[in-house]
């Protein structure tokens, strides 16, 4: 057998940044990198103890080896400085020393990490000690960077005879490998998916003067952060940071928050252990003062005067015996639908709570008006026996009516009766009109743009508006293609904000309600998250992320209209990050609709090269964002050596009713055409693709997607449905919104009035067309699609001899939240690609095995 060879790199941080600009590693097979440059800290010296006796209480004799398990911090590597490996002894005193390197991986391989010449350490990856066999220590690597930290003990009386230091890393079976350290650029990883700290929401102060933003973030061990940045919008500093989720009062320009007397840590302040306080900060003095000392518990809402908190109060209904109970209603099944809620006033001056509305149907607050003398409420009911199942009305409450020095009933105006597909609504600023979100089948369809025969979606939400005087209601965004999102209405210039799905983008508009004029907003993201107006100034504060790149925290003058940057946390999380490009691709399908797709390349990509390919869709409601932190994270799927194609086929809102109308009572028919008939329009174009080396993924109904996909093509080499429905008709009866969501997706239509759409549209009934390899990953706890849905299929292909598989996550919903389980799920997914697409089943058969059982 051949000796390895050994590549030498001279200055490491040049040879990786030349590694990264000419778009090589150091790989080939079996191949042993050289470390010569490291990142070293210390000496931190140590010293013999006092001998009072030559063994402990176990027989043992003193050996200074073992202050290598004692504590020490690697975080004093961030202060360390570069060095050769040959400098690693040349310190001659009993001393700690720590060195660090890392190594960046696109593949998951077996490495060995042999450290030569060093007598005395530790050997740490990732934060985890590797064993050590002789002068070698195997781990396994999983795509990302990682981090490798040498603990080492250096000897005064250590022989003078000049040793050699050998640091080397050797990857199993060729695969791809670079050596660096911290400052050389790495791969995107699963890590930074999960872990980065993201900005979820954003509020801005009344004057505008001052921004608070929400800042999350998960730790490697798992553990969840969240606290709320105060910054100064003149200056852009952070002027503090709360761990409570502080909130703006109306008007005063004060923050507040809630906690238990008890807690409390505010001088001179009479307390009462376990009372609720109401407590303010005054952000220009950080002053906290308590507002009230004991408040009621439950959710509430400032009136703008500040004078009044408004509660939504909740009562339980009758318990269900916890062994034999009977249902109510098909959503009684859901926790909590027993519980009904109704609205209360508090008054902050006497501290009198008064009920405002009483009953079994939930009465819920949509808003205050201005002048803090009208509530806008809606009542909810259902009716199932017609779609939409769910009837609506909404109510005008007048608290000016209620006389403070008697008990008076309050006037209630009802302005819609029971009706239907609608959402929500809130006052204009003068209070005289009401801007209402619902479907395009609200108000008699008077909102609804579709070709005859059409059926629209009702999650394509529109815009009405209803003048309270007659009643009468206008619609607003019949003839504009984006999908409401969230909406605001501004006090200080009265146009309407709001941001809206418009393609695969979720963008910031303006629209003036006078002259019905919309204005699309210029942000430098194309993923708006969050958005705040000021009520006494023309201020905005936004954040958001792009395909490309993580959140950022940005203002904007109303007038201006032009963006400024608060804060690049993207900046920040990436700067150590190298991201392949993402690029538009559109393509017309058979029926003339243009499909918006985007796709990503690896990192020093290669166009002589071919490259696998995944192929990601939802193929339901919605359309696949360009959200940069995703659940099927597509700058890590490129990092990993995947072009990673998008396709948002027909049917998805944010592209017009018509277009997201074609996704009702099709049940997969011409979706599917669409994601088949793009995927090989683009290979077509691009000869980088693989075209034997094709999967694709989908969750939800994207998951159904996935399996029906199988059912009429072999394009795919691969696939995976996560959480995906294989029986319309099982899912309609037992997921939690089975039924309700079919008043989107099979409107008017029933398993017992449109057997094709139910049953012969299922994957499950098709099972025998299906030769792909098909991995079914689901939660067991999954309340949205039964895990019923994957078993089901899995066992037909099963029974058919076909390859599949079947990963289940105990104990976790449709989306897979908790840490650790998170991590094993991705894992799944990358290894049952890697086995298929890359012809690497090494993962896979690490996490599952191979044997026949």
């Amino acid at each position: 057998m051949m000796k390895p060879r050994t590549k030498s790199i001279k200055a490491l941080t040049f040879s990786a940044a030349l590694c990264a600009s000419l778009g090589l590693s150091f790989s080939a097979n079996a191949e042993t990198i050289e470390v010569q440059k490291l990142k070293h800290a210390g000496p931190y010296p140590v010293a013999n103890p006092w001998m009072a006796d030559s063994v402990n209480v176990k027989g043992e004799k003193f050996s200074m080896e073992g202050v290598l398990d004692s504590p020490l911090s690697f975080t004093l590597l961030n202060k360390g400085k570069e060095v050769s490996a040959a400098q690693l002894l040349a310190d001659k005193q009993d001393a700690l020393h720590l060195a660090s390197f890392c190594v960046s991986n696109t593949q998951r391989t077996k490495a060995t990490i042999a450290v030569e010449g060093l007598e005395q350490y530790r050997l740490f990856v990732d934060g985890e000690q590797v064993a050590v066999n002789g002068d070698k220590a195997e781990t396994i690597l999983t795509p990302s960077q990682h981090t490798v930290v040498i603990k080492y003990l250096t000897r005064k009386n250590a022989s003078s005879d000049k040793k050699s230091i050998k640091l080397t890393v050797t990857a199993a079976n060729g695969a791809p490998l670079s050596v660096g350290d911290a400052a050389a650029k790495r791969a995107y990883n699963i890590y930074d998916v999960i872990c980065a700290p993201n900005y979820p929401s954003v509020s801005i102060s009344p004057n505008g003067k001052f921004i608070v933003v929400r800042k999350t973030w998960v730790d490697r061990k798992g553990n969840n952060h969240s606290i709320s940045e105060l910054r100064n919008s003149q200056t852009n500093r952070v002027m503090a940071t709360f761990e409570e989720n502080v909130k703006w009062m109306p008007s005063s320009n004060k923050l507040y928050f809630t906690q238990k007397a008890s807690d409390s840590s505010i001088a001179g302040e009479e307390k009462q252990d376990g009372t609720l306080q109401l407590i303010t900060i005054n952000p220009l003095t950080m002053e906290r003062e308590v507002l009230a000392a004991n408040i009621p518990e439950g959710w509430f809402q400032f009136t703008p005067d500040e004078k009044t908190l408004i509660y939504t109060l909740t009562t339980e209904g009758r318990k269900k015996d916890p062994q034999v109970y009977d249902v109510k209603e098909p959503e009684d099944r859901q926790p909590g639908w027993r519980e009904r809620s109704n609205l209360a006033k508090y008054d902050l001056a006497s501290g009198i709570l008064q009920p405002l509305t009483f009953g079994y149907h939930n009465i819920y607050l949509m808003d205050i008006s201005a002048d803090s003398r009208y509530l806008l409420i809606g009542k909810g009911e259902e009716r199932l026996t017609k779609r939409p199942t769910t009837l609506t009305s909404f109510y005008r409450l007048d608290l000016g009516s209620m006389n403070a020095s008697s008990a008076t009933t309050p006037k209630v105006e009802t302005l819609i009766e029971k009706g239907e597909f609608l959402n929500s609504a809130q006052f204009s600023p003068d209070g005289k009109s009401i801007l209402v979100s619902a479907s395009p089948e609200a108000f008699n369809g008077i909102g609804k743009n579709v070709e005859e025969g059409q059926t629209p979606s009702m999650i394509d939400t529109q815009l009405y508006l209803m003048t309270l005087s007659d009643k009468k209601v206008r619609p607003l965004t019949r003839d504009f293609n984006p999908n409401v999102q969230s909406v605001e209405w501004s006090k200080v210039d009265g146009n309407i904000y709001f941001t809206a799905e418009d393609k695969d983008c979720v963008h910031l508009f303006q629209l003036n309600p006078k002259s019905g004029k919309f204005t699309l907003l210029k942000t430098p993201e194309e993923y708006i998250k969050s958005f705040s107006l000021a009520s006494s100034a023309a201020e905005m504060a936004f954040s958001g992320q792009s395909a490309s790149n993580a959140d950022r925290l940005y203002k904007m003058n109303t007038k201006a209209l032009k963006s400024q940057l608060v804060d690049d946390l993207s900046a920040r999380e990436l700067k150590d990050v190298e991201l392949g490009e993402c690029k538009a691709w559109n393509f017309v399908n058979s029926r003339g609709d243009t499909l918006c797709c985007r796709y990503y390349l690896p990192p020093h990509f290669d166009a002589a090269k071919k490259y696998p390919m995944i192929v990601n869709y939802y193929g339901g409601c919605s359309p696949t964002s360009r959200m940069f932190q995703s659940r099927y994270p597509h700058h890590v799927y490129a990092a990993m050596g995947y072009v990673v194609l998008v396709v948002n086929p027909s049917g998805a809102t944010g592209f017009g009713q018509k277009f997201s109308a074609r996704h009702v009572d099709t049940a997969g028919e011409g979706v599917a055409e669409d994601i088949i008939s793009s995927t090989q329009a683009f290979c077509d174009e691009h000869a980088f693709v693989n075209r034997k080396k094709i999967g694709c993924i989908g969750a939800s109904y994207g998951g159904f997607m996935t399996q029906y996909l199988q059912t009429k093509t072999d394009l795919f080499a691969a696939a995976i449905s996560h959480a995906g429905i294989s029986d319309h008709t099982s899912y309609w009866g037992e997921g939690y919104w089975g039924y309700s969501y079919s008043e989107v997706s099979m409107a008017n239509e029933y398993p017992w009035t449109n057997k094709h759409l139910f049953v012969d549209q299922s994957p499950l009934y098709n099972a025998d067309k299906i030769h792909t390899p098909l991995l079914f990953v689901h939660g067991t706890a999954d309340n949205n699609v039964p895990v019923g849905e994957s078993i089901q299929l899995y066992t037909a292909l099963k029974l058919l001899g076909r390859p599949t598989a079947m990963v289940l996550v105990d104990g976790q919903d449709h989306h897979i939240i908790d840490y650790e389980k998170r991590l094993k799920w991705q894992n799944t997914i990358f290894a049952w690609f890697a086995k298929w697409l890359q012809d690497d089943a090494s993962w896979w058969t690490e996490m599952y095995g191979d044997e026949k059982m």
